[in-house]
C-alpha cells in the first residue's frame, strides 16, 4: 500500500496530563491540522488524505472531543500545551493549518512561541471595525453577540446541550429550518456530545475583534485564506488578519463558503507549504 494512504493512530500527553488522540497519514514534512467548533481528526480526514503524498500529515482531536481527554479547569494555554505536545511528536516543529476558531488558536499559538514554521488560515471568524459590518447581509458578524456566551454558558450549566448547539448554530447564521434539519439529523448527538467545546471556542476567539497586537508577535510565513461566497464578515477579517500579520498575505478560494471543499483548498495548501 501507498505510504500516503497508510493511518495510523496515537495519544500524546499534554502539559497537564491530558491525552490527546491523534492520526498520522504520509511521511514527508511535516503537517499539522487544526479544526474548528465541532471537529474531529474525522472530521480533516479528507484533506488530510489529499495532502498525505506530499506531506506527513497530522490531525487530531482537540481536547474534550472525540478520543482526547478534558481536564478542568478549561484554558486557551492548555490547547496551546496540546498543540505543543503534538509538534513535539512529529520532530519538533512543523507547518500547521487552521479552520475557523482552530485558525485562531493556532495563531495564539503562534504568538506565544511554539515552533510553527509556517501557517495557512482559513477565515478566522474575528470580527471586523462597524464599517465593515454594514452590509445587512452581514448579520451573523460575531461581534454583535448581545449576550451570546452567556446564554450559551448558562444552556450549558442546565444540561440543554442541544439548545447549546442551536444557539451557535443560529448565531453562526443558519436559517431556522436549516439548524431544524440538522436536529433530526444521524449526526446530532455528535454535535450535542461536543457542545460544551463551543465555551472552549469562545475562549479562543476572547472578545472577537482581530488582536493585532499579538498578531505582530507571528514571525512565521502565514497565508490567510477566505472563500468569495462567505459572508462579508469573514472576508474582511481574513483581510485584517492578513494585513496585521509581519509576514501575511491573503487568497481568495472564488465560489468557496465556511464549508470550504477540501479538493479546492488542498492545492493552495501544498503550493504554499511546499515553498
Amino acid at each position: 500500500m501507498d505510504n500516503a494512504c497508510k493511518v495510523s493512530s496515537g495519544n500524546v500527553t499534554s502539559g497537564d496530563g491530558t491525552a490527546i488522540a491523534y492520526r498520522r497519514s504520509g511521511d514527508g514534512p511535516p503537517v499539522v491540522l487544526v479544526g474548528g467548533a465541532f471537529s474531529t481528526a474525522e472530521t480533516e480526514a479528507l484533506l488530510a488524505r489529499l495532502l498525505s503524498p506530499r506531506f506527513g500529515v497530522l490531525t487530531y482531536d482537540r481536547r474534550g472531543r472525540g478520543g482526547s481527554g478534558d481536564t478542568a479547569p478549561y484554558a486557551v494555554e492548555r490547547e496551546i500545551e496540546d498543540l505543543g505536545a503534538l509538534l513535539a511528536e512529529v520532530g519538533g516543529s512543523a507547518s500547521v493549518y487552521g479552520m475557523s476558531s482552530g485558525a485562531a488558536l493556532v495563531l495564539e499559538a503562534a504568538a506565544a512561541g511554539l515552533p510553527i514554521t509556517q501557517l495557512a488560515l482559513y477565515e478566522p471568524p474575528y470580527s471586523t471595525a462597524p464599517a465593515a459590518r454594514s452590509d445587512s447581509s452581514d448579520s451573523s458578524d460575531s461581534s454583535d453577540r448581545g449576550g451570546y456566551p452567556e446564554r450559551l454558558a448558562e444552556l450549558l450549566a442546565l444540561e440543554r446541550r442541544g439548545e447549546a448547539v442551536e444557539l451557535f448554530l443560529s448565531e453562526a447564521g443558519l436559517p431556522a429550518d436549516v439548524v431544524a434539519q440538522m436536529r433530526a439529523s444521524a449526526a446530532w448527538p455528535d454535535l450535542t456530545a461536543m457542545a460544551h467545546t463551543l465555551v472552549y471556542d469562545n475562549a479562543v476567539m476572547g472578545l472577537g475583534p482581530v488582536p493585532v497586537e499579538r498578531l505582530a508577535a507571528v514571525a512565521a510565513r502565514v497565508l490567510v485564506i477566505d472563500g468569495g461566497a462567505s459572508p462579508l464578515f469573514l472576508r474582511n477579517a481574513a483581510r485584517a488578519v492578513a494585513a496585521a500579520l509581519p509576514r501575511g498575505r491573503h487568497r481568495t478560494l472564488t465560489g468557496q463558503t465556511h464549508e470550504v471543499t477540501p479538493q479546492v483548498l488542498a492545492p493552495m495548501l501544498e503550493e504554499f507549504f511546499a515553498a
